[in-house]
C-alpha cells in the first residue's frame, strides 16, 4: 500500500521518498511533497522551567549554578540574561552575559522575569 504521490511527470505510482525528495524511479524525476514541508514549518515552543512560554528578545533569570563547559567561570543563580534568542537543539537559547561572553543555555535551567 504506496500511500504517497503517483509522479507528475509520468503518472507512475511506484514512487518512494528519499530523504526530502519523492522520486520516480520509470522517469527519474525528483520533487519535494508539498504537504511534508508545510508540517515542518511550526514554530519553536520552547518553555522555562516553570512552563512560561518563552520569546526571542524575553528577559530570564538562571536558576541553578552552570559551570561553564571547558572553563573555571560559572554563572551563578539569579544572573539576569537579556535579549535571549530561541533556537533548535538541546542547548535551545543563544544569548550573551555580562563577564562570560557569548554562550548557549538550556531552558530548564531558566526562568522567565
Amino acid at each position: 500500500m504506496n500511500t504517497l504521490p503517483k509522479c507528475p511527470k509520468c503518472d507512475s505510482e511506484f514512487t518512494y521518498k528519499d530523504g526530502m525528495l519523492l522520486i520516480c524511479p520509470e522517469c527519474a524525476h525528483e520533487w519535494s511533497n508539498d504537504a511534508d514541508d508545510k508540517t515542518d514549518e511550526a514554530p519553536l515552543s520552547i518553555k522555562d522551567a516553570n512552563g512560561n512560554p518563552l520569546q526571542d528578545g524575553d528577559t530570564v533569570t538562571v536558576i541553578k549554578d552552570l559551570k561553564v563547559k571547558g572553563s573555571s567561570l560559572v554563572v551563578k543563580v539569579g544572573t539576569k540574561v537579556k535579549n535571549i534568542r530561541l533556537v533548535e537543539g538541546d542547548h535551545d537559547i543563544d544569548c550573551k552575559i555580562d563577564g562570560i561572553g557569548s554562550m548557549k543555555l538550556k531552558s530548564q535551567f531558566v526562568k522567565k522575569v
